[in-house]
C-alpha cells in the first residue's frame, strides 16, 4: 500500500521477542443469532447511506457468522459513469488487507516454527543496516513491523518504478530504530519476509499463495498478481476524487513490487471463504487447509502499535499481519484496513470469539466508507444502534496522514524578493544516490529544467522558487503535492525534499559507477 499507515486505524478506534505466550482464553460469546441478524438486516441501509453521502461508486460486503455466509452482496457500479453493476464476484484490489492474507499463506507454508526462522539466508542481497539485526530478523519480526526499519521504508522506491528485488536489496541503507523495541509499518519489510518463505520453498510468492491458500480453499477469483486483476472481466476500477468532488477512474495501481503486503485482488465471495477459514482455525468444510496453531499465532499481540493516550486508554497491538485489540467486553478483535490513494479502500474485521466477521470492499481512495460500514455493523449487533458518526472521524484520520508529509513551504508562491537562479546549464548533469539510483537534470533549449528519476526515468518539470531551490509536482501513490529540489552552491549535489525523510534524498554528481563494489 501507499503512505497510509492504516494498520493501526482500527486499533486506534477500538514489543515482544519471537515466541510470545498465548493470550488468555476468550470470554463466552455475547451475541446471539438475533442480534447478529439485526445488524445484517440494517446493512443495506448502512451501505447505501455511506455511498450516497460520499459518492462512492461501488461496494461489496460479506458477513460470516458461525461458519455460514449470512450476507453477500454488491452495491453500485464497477466504474463511475458505466452501468456494469458490482456483485459478489466483482474483483477489487485489497491493498493492505493483503497482509493478513499473506500471514495466512505463511502459516500454511511453514507452520509455527517457520515464523521464527531468520529471513536473510533465503533472500538474495537482503540485509539491514545493522549486521546483527540482519542475521537475527525473522518472518515474525517483519510481519509484526518490529524490525527497526522506518515507517513505509521502500515505498518511494516503488513509486519511482523500482522492482521488488531492487527495493529489498536497498533496505540496507535505511536507518534503524531499536530492534524488537519499536514499531513502524513497513510494506517492504513484510514483503521481504514473505519473499524469504517463497524462496525457501523454491517458488515465486504469487504461486506459493495460490498453491497454499487460494486453490485449496476454492478462492478462484483471488490472485497475488496484478495481471490477473487487470484482465478480470468483472473488476472494480479504482477511483480518485476530482477537484469538483466527483469520482474518476483516473489511475490503475500496479502493486506487484509489494504483492504480499498490498497486491492481492479478490471478490466478496472469495473473502467470505477466507473469513470462514479464519474463524474456524484454518479448517474449511471439514478439511484443515492451514495449520491451526500457526494461524492462531498470527492473532496474538506481537508489537505495541498504538500506546494508550490517556490513563484509561486501551493499547492497540499488531500481530502477524493483523491489527489486534480487545473491546470493552474483553473480546479479541482482529482487523485490517487497506487503502490506495490511487483508488482502493477495504476493511476486514473479526470477533473470533463470536465466530463473526465482515469484509467491506470499495473502489475509491479512502474516505472512511469501508471502515465505517464495519464499525456500524458491530455497533448495531452489540448495541442495537450506531454509537457515533464514524465517517468524518475515519476520513479525518486519512486526511491527517495524507497531509503529514506535505511540505511546509508553499512552493506555488515564491517570495517576491527571491534571488535569481543560476544559468540552467549550471545545474544540468548526471547525479547518483546509493539508495535512489541515477538522476538526470536536463536543461531545455528554452531554459527550463527537467529532473528525471527512476529505472525507466520519470520526468518532473522543475519550477524556480528561490536561488538554487526549485520545486516539482510529485506523482504516484505517495504523492505529497509540490516538493523542493535544492542544489548545493558548488553545484556538486542536490537534495529532493520529499525523498529525504530518512536522510537519503541527496544526489551527487556522477553516475555512481566509480564507487561501486
Amino acid at each position: 500500500m501507499g503512505r497510509f499507515a492504516v494498520a493501526g486505524l482500527t486499533a486506534l478506534l477500538g514489543a515482544t521477542a519471537p515466541g510470545p505466550s498465548p493470550p488468555p482464553p476468550q470470554p463466552p460469546p455475547q451475541l446471539d443469532d438475533a442480534e447478529v441478524q439485526r445488524a445484517v438486516d440494517q446493512l443495506d441501509g448502512v451501505v447505501r447511506a455511506a455511498m450516497k453521502r460520499t459518492g462512492t461508486p461501488g461496494v461489496a460486503v460479506a458477513v460470516v457468522h458461525d461458519g455460514k455466509v449470512i450476507h453477500l452482496k454488491g452495491y453500485g457500479v464497477r466504474k463511475a459513469g458505466d452501468k456494469a453493476a458490482v456483485d459478489a464476484d466483482t474483483v477489487f484490489q485489497l491493498a493492505s488487507v493483503s497482509k493478513p492474507i499473506a500471514s495466512t499463506v505463511v502459516s500454511g507454508a511453514v507452520g509455527t516454527d517457520g515464523w521464527d526462522k531468520p529471513v536473510a539466508p533465503h533472500v538474495p542481497d537482503f540485509r539491514l543496516k545493522d549486521p546483527w539485526v540482519t542475521s537475527h530478523v525473522t518472518a515474525a519480526d517483519l510481519f509484526a513491523h518490529r524490525s527497526g526499519l522506518p515507517d513505509h521504508a521502500g515505498d518511494l522506491l516503488e513509486d519511482l518504478g523500482y522492482d521488488r528485488a531492487y527495493i529489498l536489496s536497498h533496505l540496507r541503507y535505511e536507518p534503524l530504530t531499536p530492534f524488537r523495541a519499536s514499531y513502524a509499518y513497513t510494506n517492504f519489510g513484510l514483503t521481504a519476509a514473505a519473499q524469504a518463505v517463497a524462496d525457501e520453498k523454491g517458488v515465486p510468492w504469487e504461486k506459493l499463495a495460490a498453491d497454499t491458500l487460494y486453490k485449496p480453499a476454492g478462492m478462484d477469483s483471488t490472485s497475488s498478481r496484478f495481471e490477473d486483476y487487470a484482465k478480470a472481466a468483472n473488476r472494480a476500477w479504482g477511483h480518485v476524487r476530482t477537484a469538483d468532488g466527483t469520482w474518476k477512474a483516473q489511475y490503475v495501481r500496479d502493486p506487484d513490487a509489494q504483492s504480499p503486503a498490498g497486491g492481492v485482488s479478490s471478490s466478496a465471495r472469495d473473502m467470505a471463504v477466507w473469513l470462514r477459514l479464519q474463524l474456524a482455525n484454518g479448517k474449511l468444510d471439514g478439511k484443515q487447509i492451514i495449520d491451526a496453531d500457526a494461524l492462531q499465532r498470527t492473532h496474538w499481540p506481537q508489537s505495541v502499535a498504538n500506546p494508550p493516550h490517556a490513563p484509561a486508554g486501551r493499547t492497540g497491538f499488531y500481530g502477524l499481519g493483523w491489527n489486534v485489540s480487545y473491546d470493552d467486553e474483553g473480546r479479541l478483535r482482529l482487523s485490517h484496513t487497506g487503502a490506495f490513494a490511487l483508488g482502493a479502500h477495504t476493511n476486514v474485521t473479526m470477533l473470533p470469539g463470536e465466530k463473526l466477521g465482515i469484509v467491506v470492499l470499495t473502489n475509491t481512495s479512502p474516505v472512511g466508507v469501508a471502515d465505517a460500514v464495519a464499525l456500524d455493523f458491530f455497533d448495531i449487533a452489540q448495541h442495537g444502534k450506531v454509537s457515533r458518526d464514524w465517517i468524518p472521524l475515519v476520513d479525518a484520520l486519512y486526511q491527517q496522514e495524507a497531509d503529514a508529509d506535505r511540505s511546509k513551504t508553499d512552493y506555488a508562491h515564491p517570495p517576491s524578493d527571491a534571488p535569481a537562479a543560476k544559468d540552467p546549464g549550471t545545474y544540468a548533469g548526471t547525479y547518483h544516490s546509493d539508495y535512489y539510483g541515477r538522476a538526470e537534470v536536463v536543461a531545455g533549449a528554452d531554459g527550463t529544467l527537467t529532473l528525471r528519476l527512476g529505472p525507466k526515468p520519470q520526468s518532473y518539470r522543475l519550477t524556480h522558487y528561490s536561488g538554487d531551490t526549485f520545486s516539482f509536482q510529485t506523482a504516484g501513490e505517495n504523492a505529497v503535492g509540490r516538493t523542493g529540489v535544492t542544489f548545493a552552491p558548488d553545484g556538486k549535489s542536490f537534495k529532493v525534499e520529499y525523498l529525504d525523510k530518512e536522510g537519503l534524498g541527496t544526489f551527487t554528481r556522477g553516475d555512481g559507477t566509480s564507487g561501486r563494489r
